[in-house]
């Protein structure tokens, strides 16, 4: 069994948590190009502005997002 570490099939922008596909070089969202693969939990945002999630995460845009970034 090896110790090599799985790559996450997606990396979240280290600004808005927004989760990308790895080919993806600046952030849909926000327009950051800083990503992590050090991220865990999802959040699958609909409609921010009914969503009590999206309220305490702080997002205002529909997307899938990182819970919390190490």
């Amino acid at each position: 069994m090896s110790s090599e570490r799985v790559r996450k099939p997606l990396k979240a922008c280290t600004k808005c948590k927004l989760l990308v596909h790895h080919e993806v070089d600046k952030c849909p969202n926000c327009g950051s190009d800083t990503f992590t693969d050090e991220w865990s939990g999802v959040a699958i945002i609909v409609d921010p502005e009914k969503s009590e999630v999206a309220k305490m995460l702080g997002i205002s845009k529909p997307g899938r997002y990182a819970i919390r970034i190490k």
